[in-house]
């Protein structure tokens, strides 16, 4: 059997990590400021995370969700408290796809409705629902085709209005700052009246923060820069630093009934273990006040060099918007200078290093890319 060939892969194969830095099989050392599809909050084999899952394995690795687990309550109540939504209801599952999957199910079980508004550039998932709200007609099989999902201009707060005074809508969902779509940052304004028209038409904001959120913008959500509550909140990715866990943060008013969600592997010990060690990282180093200020910091020294179209984002959440004649940086970063990033078509690298990278290891990639702009 061989695997199934989906992904364009670099020939590297890495063996060793730590922090912000992986090594190949080579013994080559690499910057990583892509942590995997921004996974990767508190650093790579972060000692405490190391610890906390090992000191769990040890315990009990699984059991399924027929019994209590006291880490799902004990993770539930640190992720509220540092969240600042301690009193939203926490339902875990295992991807940001199962995420927003289950948030659009939950706000359809809320109000009995079907429309779903997304935007232009969104990404969500790849499963069925969130795949249908997804802006990529190459990932959207047959299959999940639906009428039920309004795509509409991201910023555009007119055709928002309009889209509520024509369709019943059940739930709009956003990124915060669109990933894929290329770091594209939601207006607090847009935000703004997202909630004020889900208030006045009983829809459900779905804040989709899977990439965006965990403190990577500087704020745990980036759409609390908006100073508006969402009904839904989706993460995943950096949630468990590498261990596959999602979750859904649900408003008060959305009650739940036995049976309406359901997972099998959701919320295991294994997966809370790792998420509360994520957490208590996050507390005791201040790494949301760091993602704010090497964010700051590396945005700044980025709009002062030559042949950058634009900079956007929030945090450590940053894209790099390059004509098409440096359309190679991306590739050279890494070839030349062993320093990971990410991309976004056409030509935006994106920058999603762990939230405890240092301005040492941010001035190693300005060096870098100051080389490859000229």
């Amino acid at each position: 059997m061989k695997l199934f060939d989906v992904y364009p892969l670099n020939d590297i194969v890495i063996e060793k990590a730590m922090g912000s830095y992986v090594w190949d099989d080579k013994g080559e050392k690499y910057l990583d400021l892509y942590g995997g599809h921004a996974v990767i909050s508190i650093g790579h084999t972060h000692p405490h995370y190391v610890k906390r899952i090992e000191d769990q394995l040890h315990k009990v690795g699984f059991y399924s969700n027929s019994i209590k687990i006291p880490l799902q309550v004990e993770l539930a109540e640190k992720l509220g408290k540092i969240s600042g939504k301690e009193d939203y209801q926490l339902f875990l599952c295992n991807s940001g796809a199962e995420a927003n999957e289950n948030a659009l199910k939950l706000a359809s079980f809320y109000n009995g409705r079907k429309k779903i508004i997304a935007f232009k550039k969104a990404f969500h998932g790849r499963t069925s629902l969130a795949v249908a709200a997804t802006d990529n007609p190459n990932i959207v099989a047959p299959v999940n085709e639906t009428d039920n999902v309004i795509f509409l201009p991201f910023n555009d707060e007119a055709a928002l209005e309009v889209a509520f005074k024509q369709h019943e809508i059940s739930s709009v969902i956003i990124e915060g700052i669109q990933g894929v779509g290329g770091i594209i940052v939601a207006s607090d304004a847009f935000l703004k009246k997202i909630r004020s028209l889900c208030n006045e038409y009983n829809a459900v904001f779905i804040a989709d923060s899977v990439q965006c959120g965990y403190g990577r913008s500087g704020k745990f959500y980036s759409h609390d820069f908006a100073g508006v509550n969402a009904d839904i909140y989706t993460m995943a990715k950096g949630m468990g630093n590498g261990f596959p866990i999602g979750a859904i943060s649900i408003a008060p008013k959305i009650q739940p009934k036995h049976f309406m969600l359901g997972t099998t592997f959701g919320g295991n010990h294994l997966a809370c273990a790792a998420a509360l060690a994520v957490l208590e990282v996050i507390e005791k180093e201040e790494l949301i006040n760091n993602a704010k200020t090497v964010g700051d910091y590396l945005m700044g020294e980025l709009k002062k060099l030559p042949n950058i179209k634009e900079v956007r984002g929030k945090g450590l959440m940053i894209g790099i918007d390059l004509p098409d004649e440096l359309n190679m940086v991306k590739k050279n970063l890494l070839c030349k200078h062993k320093i990971f990033t990410g991309e976004a078509k056409p030509n935006v690298i994106r920058l999603l290093p762990a939230l405890n990278i240092t301005k040492t290891e941010a001035d190693i990639f300005l060096q870098a890319i100051k080389t490859e702009l000229g």
